[in-house]
């Protein structure tokens, strides 16, 4: 490979890779795509999640959808998207990580918005894992009813975070309680222990939520079908 050829071999190559960044590069996608960690969506429903139009979400899944970090199926009238594979769920979790390890920004904004947290008890995900081994926990995804049916930690009851007031009874108050639900800037989880404490339940929750778990290779499942 001669010089002139070697050098179009490298920018014609590394700007393939800046393709990723490039469709990573705007926070309203970032949060598309921690959404979709937890299942697929519809445009639709995305935007109504996010505060987007439908024109504009569309739009940013269509960025999305071109540097392949995400795939879509038809489903009569509507488009279905997905995250296109494990490995942009762990590079999705590796770049949130070194945002929270070299970005003081990101602990401020945390620190600011959920200072309430310091109040609650956490837990972590090897020790929740050990605490399954014993037993004597009751793990509780405080997520939508289908995010829980597309996967959950193995054993998880479903009591989505709007109906845990009036499903309280059919939690035991002899063991403690784990919530978890999206991850850790999720605050389902959050005001579900919160109002388990007030009403005598011992709790605690995830610093993880489900993506997380999953990318560890720790059991799930599905609902049945």
């Amino acid at each position: 490979m001669n010089p002139a050829e070697k050098r179009h071999f490298k920018d014609d190559l590394f700007e393939q890779f800046a393709r990723i960044g490039k469709a990573l590069s705007s926070g309203r996608r970032l949060e598309l795509l921690e959404l979709l960690a937890q299942r697929e969506r519809t445009v639709e429903e995305l935007a109504a999640e996010t505060c987007m139009s439908v024109a504009n979400c569309s739009q940013h899944l269509q960025v999305l959808r071109g540097a392949q970090i995400v795939d879509v199926r038809r489903d009569g009238l509507y488009a279905r998207y997905r995250v296109a594979d494990e490995s942009v769920l762990r590079f999705w979790l590796s770049l949130r990580a070194l945002g929270e390890a070299r970005l003081a920004e990101v602990r401020r904004i945390v620190e600011t918005y959920l200072k309430d947290r310091k109040s609650l008890q956490a837990i972590t995900t090897d020790q929740l894992r050990e605490r399954l081994s014993r037993r004597d926990v009751v793990v509780l995804d405080v997520r939508p009813a289908e995010e829980y049916d597309t996967g959950h930690i193995r054993g998880a009851r479903s009591i989505p975070l709007k109906e845990l007031e009036g499903r309280l009874k059919e939690l035991p108050k002899s063991k403690e309680v784990i919530a978890y639900c999206r991850g850790p800037y999720c605050v389902f989880a959050d005001e579900a222990v919160s109002l388990l404490h007030r009403h005598g339940f011992k709790a605690r929750r995830l610093t993880a939520g489900f993506p997380e778990w999953q990318a560890d290779g720790l059991p799930t499942e599905r609902a049945p079908v």
